[in-house]
């Protein structure tokens, strides 16, 4: 699962993905790394490794990861190739999530494309871009669907009315996730890879004097987002590649001048990670205590396939306890004597913070 991070030229997009894949030094326990050109692996900060640590001793903590691709700019046009109109088109569909850069500060250093600064006007051009680019796709899809139903293909003829009421929105400009889509209907949208469908978080890029994202500009995209039932993460992206730099009792410091309690990028990263509909498990001893990323919803196997496919072919059973058992019962023992360990099989739905040790046949 991968986030991409889109935006118009200039407001931060880049210092953005480089604070992030360069933060090594944010956290002992959480590496990030570039592992591509625009491809960044970002760790996903979680309290509950250490606190499993204090009742479960373990040589060391491994966090759940995060992929996360720096896209090229979009400008006005560039869904008729405009700059590299082709390049983000190819890229935003490829990714699972947006997280929208929009610029949230004034000043004149660096030049804004389009001469002011107006975080809505910024979001709006990028809706527009990518709405025509979709506009484009299920009008080219939507004959051959016709064609298809008009010979009893079933799937045609669910999908025709659909993409109907899909041009029809997208030609008043509304993004497919604006849409009030049903589960059924997206599924059956996916293979078309609308990049409007995609669901966005926006990050706010603030200035020095506004880390926590209260000033005019960030207050506009708040409204904007709570209208898509969306989020909004402010970061000053100048600031988090100055905290990077710094060592630890300089950056506690700095970020309590700032009123701050963790870098923003934390933040960024576990909201990314809610984004695209994740959630993690644990395997807990003595060599290590790891964070499993899977999707919301996983069955065990699944998460069992995680681990290694082996796995998932071969699973018998889980031994299945959740972190809030540990935190309460504080040993193993105690859970099992409680009647807090449960034997899950196949069909049982992995919940978050559950820790498992699986059972498989070699």
């Amino acid at each position: 699962m991968e986030a991409g991070i889109i935006g118009l030229p200039n407001v931060g997009k880049s210092t953005l993905f480089n604070a992030l894949t360069n933060a090594g030094a944010l956290a002992a326990n959480y590496p990030f790394a570039t592992i591509e050109p625009n491809v960044g692996v970002v760790a996903v900060p979680d309290d509950r490794l250490e606190r499993i640590r204090q009742y479960i001793p373990t040589e060391k903590l491994v966090p759940a990861l995060l992929r996360i691709v720096d896209i090229a700019g979009i400008v006005r046009g560039a869904s008729k190739g405009e700059g590299l109109g082709n390049k983000f088109l190819s890229h935003i569909r490829e990714v699972d999530a947006l997280l929208e850069v929009v610029r949230c500060f004034d000043g004149t250093d660096i030049t804004h494309v389009e001469g002011s600064v107006d975080p809505i006007r910024d979001i709006e051009t990028i809706d527009t871009e990518l709405i025509l680019a979709d506009l484009e796709t299920v009008e080219k899809n939507i004959d051959k669907q016709r064609k298809l139903a008009r010979v009893g293909d079933k799937d045609a003829m669910t999908l025709v009315p659909l993409v109907e009421q899909v041009i029809g929105q997208l030609q008043r400009g509304v993004p497919v996730r604006g849409m009030g889509l049903k589960g059924e209907e997206i599924k059956f949208l996916k293979p078309l890879g609308l990049m409007t469908a995609k669901k966005v978080l926006y990050v706010a890029n603030v200035d020095e004097s506004d880390p926590l994202g209260k000033g005019p500009h960030v207050m506009k995209v708040r409204e904007l987002a709570a209208k898509e039932n969306g989020a909004v993460v402010p970061v000053c992206a100048k600031l988090e590649s100055e905290l990077a730099e710094l060592p630890a009792e300089d950056r506690l410091a700095m970020l309590a001048d700032y009123g701050m309690t963790e870098p923003a990028l934390l933040a960024l990263a576990r909201e990314s990670y809610r984004l695209l509909g994740l959630q993690s498990y644990f395997t807990a001893g003595p060599k290590e205590i790891r964070a499993w990323t899977i999707p919301a919803g996983a069955t065990a196997p699944q998460a069992a396939g995680v681990i290694h496919t082996d796995f998932e072919k071969g699973f018998i059973r889980a031994e299945i306890y959740n972190f809030a058992d540990l935190m309460e019962h504080k040993t193993e023992s105690a859970i099992k004597a409680a009647g807090k360990m449960r034997s899950e099989g196949k069909s049982y739905v992995m919940r978050d913070g559950d820790i498992a040790h699986f059972h498989f046949n070699e």
